[in-house]
């Protein structure tokens, strides 16, 4: 609601009304004058819970066999040989498993601050949101255990700045925890001269060295742990580390709903559908040196109904505040250092 010019400060009575407040309020400058926006608190549904932490434990189960096949402690041909217990082991069972947290540990505390980090935000708000849902999957063929994590909206947002706090959040919350994993995994990392061959980073897979692609900030932070002639195999901690920045750079993509298209809708929201399609069909392209992004563009048109434009929210026209835009550049800046065009090859 526009507010009266002897309100605007606010006036005592005004925030002695907004301290009674049950909800959340902001003030938006405007050309017009000053604006407070009001949300009002809805009433909580009941979460289901079991499901919730029932997702989140199987995570943290899939996650640490994925570690575990990764430090070699166990061993294991197919997800039927993994439910028929035919499972190989370095030692015993247990120790076997322990070993795989070295990776589950990690890479769990990175997905679930990128969800903590939108599910703030919207509670911040006052927003009708879910906890998160964590995603388990056989560690084959997803060699990682898991597809992520997501939280669910469940109210229409008031306007473009709700949208991009809530967007933000989970990236930036994201890559906060996965750098300090990544940096400390790569010191625990080994390296051997290259003696003239690749200079890369990868990891031993059934066998097979598998070649993981880099990012600007994985390059850096592999150049400054070890000598640029090295060929690295990673520490379980620091593929974590990797895999955050991966998911990171994947919900930054700008389209559809991922958080990316969620940033650029709230900036720019009349360049959002062109965009969306110059990145999709960027990653078809991509598709020809790693397949994997065809995954990725078939899943974002599913879970956006085969739609890449945003929906609108209640109030379009209120400006975003300067302060936002400002912050769409971080997330910009944070997309190119996280981008990786080949992520893995074998």
């Amino acid at each position: 609601m526009l507010v009266h010019p002897a309100h605007a400060q606010p006036s005592p009575q005004l925030a002695d009304a907004l301290a009674a407040w049950a909800g959340a309020y902001y003030w938006s400058d405007e050309p017009g004058g000053r604006w407070l926006v009001l949300t009002r608190r809805t009433a909580a549904r009941p979460e289901r819970w079991v499901l919730h932490v029932s997702l989140f434990l199987a995570t943290m189960f899939t996650t640490t066999i994925a570690g575990a096949v990764l430090r070699g402690t166990i061993s294991v041909d197919g997800p039927w040989d993994l439910l028929r217990g035919r499972i190989g082991y370095a030692s015993t069972p247990l120790a076997a498993l322990a070993s795989g947290l070295a990776f589950s540990l990690p890479l769990v505390a990175i997905l679930l601050a990128h969800e903590l980090g939108h599910y703030l935000t919207a509670r911040h708000y006052v927003l009708d949101t879910s906890p998160p849902y964590f995603l388990p999957v056989p560690p084959w063929p997803f060699f990682i255990g898991t597809l992520g994590a997501f939280i669910r909206l469940r109210t229409m947002l008031s306007d473009r700045r709700q949208l991009f706090d809530v967007g933000i959040a989970g990236p930036l919350a994201g890559f906060v925890v996965a750098l300090p994993i990544l940096v400390a995994g790569l010191h625990l990392s080994y390296s051997v001269p290259s003696l003239g061959g690749p200079h890369d980073m990868g990891l031993l897979l059934g066998g097979e060295r598998v070649v993981v692609g880099d990012s600007p900030v994985t390059l850096l932070a592999r150049l400054a742990a070890h000598q640029s002639v090295a060929r690295v195999t990673l520490h379980p901690m620091a593929f974590a580390g990797v895999v955050g920045m991966f998911v990171t750079m994947l919900n930054l993509l700008p389209m559809a709903q991922l958080d990316g298209g969620h940033i650029l809708y709230a900036a720019v929201p009349q360049w959002h559908r062109r965009v969306a399609l110059i990145f999709w069909a960027t990653i078809l392209v991509l598709g020809w040196w790693w397949p994997g992004w065809y995954l990725w563009a078939g899943m974002v048109l599913l879970l956006s109904r085969g739609r890449l434009d945003h929906p609108t929210v209640l109030d379009a026209y209120r400006p975003l505040p300067r302060s936002r835009r400002r912050l769409a550049w971080v997330g910009l800046a944070l997309f190119v250092l996280t981008f990786a065009p080949i992520p893995f090859r074998i």
